[in-house]
């Protein structure tokens, strides 16, 4: 499958390579077609990883990865254009993240509004599945990283949508426990665990974990 990775950070170039690994064809996607992370991550990744603007990784991909980080996702998808978007499934990795005042990272948008309702509503054609943010790059495409249960997130408007995510995240990433918080609003809940996230992180001093629900 020909598959579009918007970003060229850690998360993009993880998700990327997998996919590699798994035998699609991935377009890295940046702001210009000569972006340097991009050309680095395509000359490590062999025949199947290619590089090109916004517009050119939504026009090759039949599926979209969103891993920029927050401030860039909007104007991400503008670039790539609503007629290489409109009628894809997009599964999106961004959180709202806002660096500007150090660490820890503060929302630029939640409670009462998300950053994946934010892109929704800008491309109404597009269908938005949230679901990847709330681990570590590494654990998202691995979770036997993370030893014993744990859960995966999802939600979006569209169910065919979310089946096919749910499928990506269990045949082609070995996810087990995946939980659909419904439409998309659910990425409100979603995006706001990342706080704790990173409160986790430093009290337990290592990337590699996750949450189970026990019930």
């Amino acid at each position: 499958m020909n598959i579009a990775v918007f970003g060229t950070g850690i998360v993009g170039a993880t998700i990327g390579s997998k996919l590699i690994n798994l035998g699609h064809s991935v377009m890295m996607g940046s702001r210009t077609s000569t972006n340097e992370k991009a050309a680095t991550w395509a000359a490590a990744n062999g025949t199947k990883a290619t590089t090109g603007t916004f517009a050119d990784a939504a026009g090759f991909g039949t599926i979209i990865f969103n891993c920029t980080n927050g401030f860039g996702a909007v104007e991400a998808m503008k670039l790539a254009g609503e007629e290489n978007i409109n009628g894809k499934v997009v599964i999106d990795i961004s959180n709202p993240l806002d660096f500007s005042k150090g660490m820890p990272p503060s929302l630029f948008v939640c409670n009462t509004d998300s950053l994946a309702e934010q892109l929704q509503r800008e491309f109404p054609d597009v269908k938005f599945v949230k679901s990847l943010n709330t681990v570590n790059c590494n654990v998202m495409v691995n979770p036997s990283l993370v030893p014993g249960d744990h859960d995966m997130f999802l939600c979006g408007n569209d169910a065919d949508a979310k089946t096919t995510v749910r499928d990506i995240l269990s045949n082609w990433f070995g996810w087990k426990n995946i939980v659909d918080l419904g439409d998309i609003s659910g990425a409100r809940a979603m995006e706001m665990y990342l706080p704790m996230w990173l409160r986790l992180w430093g009290a337990l001093g290592v990337p590699n974990f996750n949450i189970h629900i026990a019930k």
